[in-house]
């Protein structure tokens, strides 16, 4: 067709120098340098999102620095203040993004799609990407308490029944607290902020409809107030009751100012337009000295909420799906209680951004990603959730493209390896063979794999290897990453494993055949690359020096166990990171993340442990401590402030890392073998406590762990529900003797090794 020949890059250039500007073409020619050749320059959904991040940077910088009289959300009143560690300095910086504390702490019940959010400072926004909720006190005299300028709140997850966070904040005789669940079904939910204020003077409790969310701006154009005073109607749309009416509601738009500033104000409106989107309102309580006064806010999630939002039964309705959703997890028993903590918020975690498929996050990330979904699913699984695996499974062939490439970002190509090796993690964790109905989307799977590899006689350290791509885009530009190669090479032994139960396919021979061309390729790549650098460490690519993003490599030892736990390839690449890429214990990623990144420190930790090495529980307890006072990580954590700087503010993959880092404590896989006990510290035996954990999938059954101190000896006792015969079992409990045990037996006596 026409447009097919016009000379289109040489109009654009002509225009872009005739205005003075920089050619565009010449630009993005230059910027492709930088990265290998490929056939997606940048997966386009990732262009979009980026595109939106900065379009709200763009209006974050419009609406708030020349604002400052406003109250804004925590990030903000950190980040623009040059005394605080989290000061960004704007000058020529076009956006103005929530780079220090992307934090937050999603509310939810079990398969709902909708995902509340409370900031550190208890700013609570009910909706996806939406206006968010603040309540203040003010006293008749003296200073205010606003939660977003305190230095200091007390911020805490509840959940024995529900999913609840609870934020407390205080300034002299001023007390606050607020605590915010989802009640209902996935179906009707209702976002429920009840609030307590108390003042030992005379003051006004406020609570505030806010523009702005913890990212940044969020528009209102109108907001009216209820029949009754009995809460507003936002946008002409949302519903925000209140299960009191005020004493007061005030108003303002963006030229007036922030409604704060208007609290006082004796205006008698019952509505605002604002054309700007900042309009912002606020609905004032009296408080009496010496006296609390509770308030509740509610919020229908969607459409079919039932119009009594106080109907007791909501509550009771969430706590049973909460219930229901639990059944058959995991438990963990162990003398640290941070660390059991952590457990119990990860797994309420994933199985609240599993509503079918799997979501790494509850805001930015709310989207699907064959990478993060294998990970989260396998925790899933290891944690005992293996319906709700199930179902997340059979959605993968919906994302299948006719060619067999498992898509959900282009460019990106360990994506098939991703998915076929968790489905064969569920095979063999359920001692199930692959249901019927996933066979062709296996078999076109594995074949596309085989059909992407380059050709195995190119003259390049890349022969054989799988293209250029984007892979995961925290290792870097584009180039032939030894990712991709490694999940290939594991999702074929999968194939070839998923194949073998239909006698009359040739495919497993075909994949397993694949899957050794693979790693002969594979192998003489890496030898050239030691050649080039001196030593076994695995750089990101064969053709980059080691850095970062040498950490994408360590998947060769965790979770795909494709190399021995001592690989010399391994060990060297763990020990040049461990030297090189720790920040406050942490592994700091330069690559995108510039942050501490928990799940990736977790991959470190796991080689170490696979490795016997005791390093790895420093790591996990570096972990423990960079997380948020509800038991969330952020995807990286700024050194500094310790808040978020990367990604979401909740990151179900860390939270997946940290069920799975415990775990494989207790059991791991080794070949044919089932290794116990490995990763348990002698600070817990210390505590002479029982220590448990099960029933735990494996792939050999579920196995039950006791281990019960007893002075310097240790009886470690275990129950196991095998799919066949019993598993070789050994016994690595650190600080005894390693065991091998007999079939038959069901506990050890272990004694502590005399110390040299």
């Amino acid at each position: 067709m026409w447009w097919k020949w016009f000379p289109w890059r040489f109009l654009v250039s002509d225009a872009a120098r005739r205005q003075g500007f920089l050619d565009p073409v010449k630009v993005l020619s230059q910027i492709q340098k930088f990265a290998q050749p490929s056939e997606v320059a940048a997966p386009t959904e990732l262009l979009r999102s980026g595109v939106i991040l900065h379009a709200r940077g763009l209006m974050n910088s419009l609406a708030i620095q020349h604002n400052l009289d406003w109250i804004w959300p925590y990030w903000v009143e950190c980040q623009y203040d040059p005394h605080n560690d989290a000061f960004i300095p704007r000058s020529f910086s076009l956006t103005q993004i929530n780079l220090t504390h992307r934090n937050w702490t999603a509310l939810g019940v079990p398969d709902g799609t909708e995902f509340p959010l409370v900031d550190p400072r208890g700013l609570v926004t009910p909706f996806y990407d939406g206006w968010s909720l603040d309540v203040w006190i003010i006293p008749n005299e003296g200073e205010p308490l606003i939660p977003s300028r305190r230095a200091k709140v007390s911020q805490k997850m509840v959940m024995e029944d529900n999913l609840c966070v609870t934020t407390e904040s205080s300034r002299g005789h001023l007390t606050l607290q607020l605590k915010a669940q989802v009640v209902g079904t996935a179906q009707a939910p209702l976002c429920q902020v009840k609030i307590t204020g108390m003042a030992s003077v005379a003051a006004r409790l406020v609570v505030s409809l806010r523009p702005y969310n913890p990212e940044g701006v969020s528009f209102i154009n109108h907001i009216a107030l209820l029949e009754g005073s009995l809460g507003w109607q936002v946008n002409r749309k949302d519903i925000v009751r209140f299960d009191k009416p005020p004493e007061q509601a005030v108003f303002s738009y963006y030229h007036r100012g922030d409604v704060y500033g208007r609290l006082l104000s004796e205006e008698n409106e019952k509505d605002i337009f604002c054309k700007v989107g900042m309009a912002t309102a606020a609905a004032l309580y009296t408080l009496e000295a010496g006296q609390a006064r509770e308030v509740t806010l509610s919020v229908p999630l969607t459409r079919n909420t039932i119009e009594k939002e106080d109907n007791p039964e909501y509550e009771k309705t969430s706590q049973r799906l909460w219930k229901q959703s639990l059944q058959g997890a995991c438990s963990l028993q162990i003398p640290d209680e941070h660390f059991q903590f952590l457990y119990k918020a990860a797994l309420r975690t994933m199985v609240l951004h599993s509503p079918k498929e799997v979501y790494p996050g509850p805001y930015i990330y709310r989207r699907f990603w064959f990478r993060d979904a294998a990970f989260i699913l396998n925790a899933l699984l290891c944690a005992g959730l293996k319906d709700r695996v199930r179902r997340a499974l059979d959605c993968f062939r919906a994302r299948q493209t006719a060619q067999g490439y498992f898509l959900s970002q282009e460019g990106e190509w360990d994506s098939n390896g991703e998915a076929l090796w968790i489905m064969r993690q569920y095979c063999e964790m359920t001692g199930q063979a692959p249901p019927e109905e996933w066979k062709r989307s296996i078999f076109k799977a594995g074949k596309w794999i085989y059909k992407k590899r380059l050709s195995s006689v190119l003259p390049y350290d890349h022969a054989g290897l799988l293209p250029a791509g984007f892979s995961a885009e925290h290792l870097g530009p584009n180039d032939f990453y030894y990712w991709d190669d490694l999940w290939a090479m594991a999702g074929l032994k999968a194939a070839a494993f998923l194949s073998m139960s239909d006698h009359e396919n040739c495919a497993p021979g075909r994949f397993d055949d694949a899957a050794a061309e693979l790693l002969r390729c594979l192998k003489r790549s890496l030898e050239k690359t030691a050649d080039r650098l001196k030593r076994l460490a695995m750089p990101a690519s064969p053709y980059r020096r080691l850095d970062a993003g040498a950490v994408g490599s360590l998947v060769a030892s965790y979770p795909l166990r494709l190399f021995e736990p001592n690989d010399p390839r391994i060990l060297d690449t763990a020990e040049y990171l461990m030297k090189n890429c720790l920040v406050h214990g942490g592994f700091f990623h330069d690559m995108t993340h510039s942050g501490i990144n928990p799940y990736l420190t977790l991959h470190l930790a796991q080689v170490l442990l696979r490795a016997g090495d005791p390093r790895y529980f420093d790591l996990m307890t570096a972990v423990a401590g960079l997380a948020s006072p509800t038991g969330q990580w952020p995807e990286a954590i700024h050194p500094r402030t310790g808040g978020g700087c990367m990604g979401d503010g909740q990151h179900v993959w860390a939270a997946a890392e940290w069920v799975l880092m415990l775990r494989n404590c207790f059991v791991r896989e080794e070949g044919n073998r089932l290794i116990l006990c490995s990763g348990i510290p002698r600070a817990w035996l210390a505590k002479d406590q029982t220590i448990a954990f099960g029933l735990a999938p494996t792939c050999f059954g579920d196995i039950q762990i006791t281990i019960k101190p007893k002075g310097k000896n240790a009886l470690v006792e275990w129950s196991g529900q095998w799919f066949k015969e019993e598993p070789t079992i050994e016994i690595h409990l650190p600080g005894f003797a390693k065991v091998s045990v007999s079939p038959g037996t069901h506990s050890v006596e272990l004694k502590e090794m005399e110390k040299r």
